[in-house]
Formats: structure tokens, sequence, C-alpha cells
């Protein structure tokens, strides 16, 4: 256990804002961000499933950050032992810890050694490519989306690579449609140095119907990380994991904010009487995002059927067990269209 040397980089001003806070986690590599006042007296914490926590609740990233602190968190006060510390902190599961003087201002950040470095996943994460892209279509006549070029390289390239950058090095991928060309193009994964398996369906069983064949071949338990082959995005797959385990779900979507405006002002009524008058409002609800995290024996109700991911959900919800929502504020776009193609390929990410 060290004490960290940039530690400075996790302050945040108690009147920030909540993107303010995402920006702080990005920027700094940390964990955590440490609010505190203008005298530098801690107020409170803020860890990645604070924020998410929050925006299921309503929160908006314009929105300060009081609605997403943690007032109480674990703390360290300055004349406590390393060796101490060390013990609480890993009782109470965290990997870093802000050190304070008897006033509540913030001395340091304390480490558990290697906290701050990429970890390594076992976890598989499956990507499903076995769809034909009708939408897309004249690109993928000949082409698998995701094999669509996009920054010079393979959609699905991008998303293994992103996976890789987080500690990621075990894929499956889930092939169909003109899935030859995937797989002669990946291999075994040797030349991303990661390891690449194919589960090949015979017929397009949806994009939970295919885990059967790889249930039925990975009898014990794990979590996997499953993602639609035609999606461009800068999740962070470690968070999603750690989010899906603290929660002790047995599945985790992600979603993401979808808002659309009344172009007219809406009318309530009661009877006759109109009760309220809204000018153009806005519709906000979390819709699918296609990124998932699923405890393998969660896979056991599937029965080689077709099935699609929200069925499988509905199928888990409705046996007991507990199926949760992982809000994404990243960077995420669905090539769906030749439109959003086009437009992806000129962004700059």
């Amino acid at each position: 256990m060290a004490k960290d040397a940039s530690w400075d980089s996790t302050l945040l001003s108690k009147n920030s804002k909540i993107v303010d806070a995402i920006k702080n986690l990005d920027s700094t590599g940390k964990k955590i961000v440490l609010v505190v006042d203008d005298y530098r007296k801690l107020i409170g914490i803020i860890s990645d499933g604070d924020i998410r926590r929050g925006l299921l609740k309503g929160a908006q990233l314009s929105d300060e950050i009081d609605s997403v602190i943690n007032h109480s968190p674990f703390i360290a006060e300055i004349g406590m032992t390393g060796e101490s510390i060390r013990e609480l902190m890993i009782s109470k599961k965290v990997t870093q810890v802000p050190i304070l003087s008897k006033e509540r201002v913030v001395l340091g950040l304390f480490s558990i050694e290697g906290a701050d470095q990429t970890p390594s996943f076992d976890n598989t994460v499956i990507i499903m490519a076995g769809g034909k892209g009708m939408r897309l279509r004249p690109y993928t006549e000949k082409c698998p989306k995701p094999m669509l070029n996009i920054a010079g390289k393979p959609l699905i390239e991008h998303i293994i690579e992103g996976a890789k950058e987080q500690g990621f090095k075990n894929f499956v991928i889930s092939i169909n449609y003109l899935g030859e060309i995937i797989e002669n193009h990946f291999g075994s994964g040797k030349n991303l140095d990661v390891n690449i398996k194919y589960l090949r369906e015979g017929v397009p069983l949806g994009t939970a119907g295919a885990l059967f064949d790889y249930r039925k071949n990975v009898p014990t338990n794990e979590t996997v990380i499953i993602i639609n082959g035609d999606i461009r995005t800068k999740i962070r797959y470690d968070e999603l994991l750690s989010y899906h385990n603290h929660h002790g779900a047995q599945a985790t979507m992600a979603v993401r904010l979808h808002e659309i405006q009344n172009p007219f002002g809406v009318v309530t009524t009661s009877g006759i009487e109109i009760t309220e008058i809204s000018e153009k409002p806005i519709n906000r609800s979390y819709v699918n995002a296609g990124i998932y995290a699923v405890e393998t024996s969660a896979l056991d109700i599937l029965d080689g059927d077709y099935c699609d991911m929200p069925s499988l959900f509905t199928k888990i919800r409705e046996s007991g067990e507990l199926t949760i929502a992982f809000p994404v504020h990243e960077s995420w776009v669905d090539i769906g269209s030749p439109e959003e193609y086009l437009k992806t390929n000129l962004e700059n990410w």
C-alpha cells in the first residue's frame, strides 16, 4: 500500500456538476473523486457507481454533484498505521481511501498497490456478430456489418481493442451471415494478442439464442460480457462488471438515456377541465444499449430456440432472479443505418 503522489488531481469543488465528476474520473484514471469545500475539507466521495445510480434516479449530467455524493465514506485519519489502514480497506473492499486531518482536511490518498494499474480479467467477452444488417444495405451485401470499416479498421476490431485496453483478453464471436469473413480476418486473435473462439449459428437464433451452445460447452459458472457487434462505444466494461457484481445481479443491461421532444404543447385534462399545459415537453426514457453482463448460470433458461436479449431478461426476471440497469454516460452509437455509418466515420473518437 502506498500514499498516492498524484492525489491532488482527484479533488473537486462542492459546486461542480456531475459531468465534471465524470471528466475527473476519466482524466485522473482513479476510481474516486474527493469532493471538498473551500478549505479542502472533505464533504464526501464520488465513484463511478455513485454516478450511475444517481442517473437512474433521474439526475442529469448538468446537475450539481450533491445528489451523487457519498457523504459517509470510509476514511483514514492521520496517525493511523499503514497496516491498519490496509486491513480496513480489505475488509471494506475498497482500493483507495482519503487521509484526513482531525479537522477533515484532505492530506492524501492511500491506494492498495496495483490499484491504479490495468487489471486483468478472465471473463469472456461475447460479441454478437451474426446479423444480416439489412438496414445497412448496400454496404452489407458482401460484408457482415461488424466488418464495416470505421476509421481505418473493422468496427468489431474497435470493440475488441477497447475491451483489451481494459484488461479483457478472452473473446467469443457469434457468427452466421458471411461469418467466414470475420473468422478469416481474426483467426485465433493472435495478431491482436487476444484469444478468440467462435460460435457458429446454423440458423439465426437471435442475440440470446446463440448463447445456448456457449453454455453447453462452458458448464462452469462465470460472468460474461455480451455486446452487439454493431456498436461503437467508450463504455467501461470493467465498471459494468464491477457494478453487476456489487449488486449481486444475475443479468445487467447497459441502458442509455433517450430524449424525444414533443413539437406541440401538451394539454392534460380531467374530464372537460384543463389541469395542466406543458409547452413542448421532453420525454426521457432509458433504452437498451446492446451491452450486458450475465451470469452463465442464467443461460440455463435457454432451450436452443430463437431468443433475443430482452426476452432473456424477461425470462430471468420472471424466474425470480435480479436483473438491473447500468446507465451509460460514455460515448455510444449504434451503426444501424447508412446515414449513421457515414456520420460515425467522420467523427473524431
